[in-house]
């Protein structure tokens, strides 16, 4: 067995993604401590990699009260972890690893770079610098010995752990687990810690995908229960629709609307727009087997505008042509128009401008959760500590998206999974008793 140094105290952190990694910064920078990382992968940040491939969203400029929104029900826990990394905590935190940020036009922020790697590659130099040691290709396989008695004397038990040489057992002064949700499997956030807490006695809810896309509900016979008709599946999966304004409804009473881009897929949709509205899109359909929202497909225009641009004669012009000619309507949304209808598109311009102002689309299925961009679920907020140590198993610590919690993209789930790591580690320290000459 792996024992720490006996001129340190050791802490092993579990997941080597944005949370684990500051919480081994915060954990190192407070004093006599041995920090060692592992990870199954075969190096770290590779979720974080390919999230960051097409422009990083580190944190998002609108202001604190409205960002602290975005966590819906968990927003209050999530604040606490704000205060120890405040969207303008991050970007100051970025700029001291050297690298640039800048406010996008939609108030997010991104690396001046606007990649991953950079950052990333900065940000490992300086963990080694200060003595994190990294384990890859190591996956957790549990804990190890008597949770009993490692409970009763309120220190964490020690860590199953397969490496590549074989199994091992750790033994740390304090345990952070920071193994991600359940999406994005070969990425390494395979949801395989569920039944190893489960077993330990640690409440759970379960993962479900968050900021996913959505199955339809078929109208074709030849497409099955779910999904498209062949026809438009064929012609307009992968095809944007720039300017829509969604709309739907919570079992509550609550109203969503916003305007975005989405994406029409073989099955459904995607896209920002979809990820903005899923939370409510998914318990809905939880709670009911079905949801639905309705999109205005001309969000600039008024129904009466439309219906008069309608009224005018068509005359050897097709429908499709008259309505491109007079509304400027793309071709894929005159094609989800005659999806989602129940019947023929009216042709007469009250009714037509009504279903184009209010477009009714039927859901059926989240897409499978190793699809999603992030999950909820997790360990419940009320098994920790405000300083998420697990109240089952004093010492372990938790963070990142392995908690009950969700955000939108655009920063937020970034930023709140850095803090995360960062009140963990805090944490431990404290947990201890560490000395500290820094203010991480």
């Amino acid at each position: 067995m792996n024992k720490p140094d006996s001129a340190a105290r050791r802490v092993a952190i579990i997941g080597a993604g944005p949370a684990g990694l500051m919480a081994a910064e915060t954990v190192t920078a407070r004093g006599d401590v041995q920090v060692d990382v592992y990870d199954a992968m075969p190096s770290a940040g590779r979720k974080f990699l390919l999230a960051g491939k097409g422009g990083l969203n580190i944190t998002h400029s609108e202001p604190l009260p409205a960002f602290l929104g975005r966590y819906g029900a968990q927003g209050p826990q999530v604040a606490q972890w704000l205060d120890a990394l405040s969207p303008t905590d991050l970007r100051e935190w970025v700029h001291g690893l050297g690298v640039d940020t800048f406010v996008g036009s939609s108030g997010r922020v991104f690396p001046a770079e606007m990649k991953a790697a950079p950052l990333l590659r900065a940000w490992m130099h300086r963990l080694r610098e200060a003595g994190v040691r990294f384990h890859q290709r190591h996956r957790w396989l549990g804990f190890a010995g008597d949770l009993r008695a490692a409970v009763a004397a309120r220190r964490p038990p020690a860590l199953r752990m397969l490496g590549p040489a074989g199994e091992i057992q750790i033994e740390a002064d304090a345990v952070i687990l920071a193994l991600g949700g359940a999406s994005w499997a070969r990425l390494g956030s395979d949801g395989a810690w569920v039944p190893l807490l489960e077993a330990a006695g640690v409440a759970l809810n379960p993962l479900v995908p968050a900021n996913c896309g959505f199955d339809v509900n078929s109208r074709d016979p030849k497409a099955g229960p779910v999904g498209w008709s062949p026809w438009f599946a064929e012609h307009c999966a992968g095809t944007p629709l720039k300017a829509a304004r969604l709309r739907c409804v919570a079992a509550d009473g609550s109203v969503f609307e916003r305007r975005g881009e989405l994406m029409l897929t073989a099955t459904g949709v995607e896209g920002s727009l979809i990820y903005a509205a899923s939370r409510l899109l998914r318990d809905t359909l939880l709670a009911t087997g079905r949801a639905q929202f309705t999109l205005d497909l001309l969000p600039d225009r008024s129904a009466e505008w439309i219906a008069a641009e309608l009224a005018h004669p068509r005359g050897r012009r097709s429908f499709t042509t008259h309505l491109k000619t007079r509304l400027n309507l793309p071709n894929a949304a005159i094609a989800l128009l005659r999806e989602c209808l129940p019947g023929p598109a009216p042709e007469q311009p009250a009714l037509l401008a009504a279903a184009l102002k209010a477009l009714p689309v039927e859901l059926v299925a989240t897409r499978p959760i190793d699809e999603a961009i992030s999950t909820a679920g997790g360990v419940r907020l009320d098994a920790l500590t405000d300083r998420l140590e697990l109240k089952a198993l004093p010492g372990v610590f938790c963070a990142g998206e392995m908690l009950d919690w969700e955000a939108p993209t655009g920063g937020y789930l970034l930023n709140a999974v850095m803090a995360s790591g960062r009140v963990a580690g805090r944490g431990a320290v404290a947990g201890i008793g560490a000395s500290s000459d820094s203010n991480i």
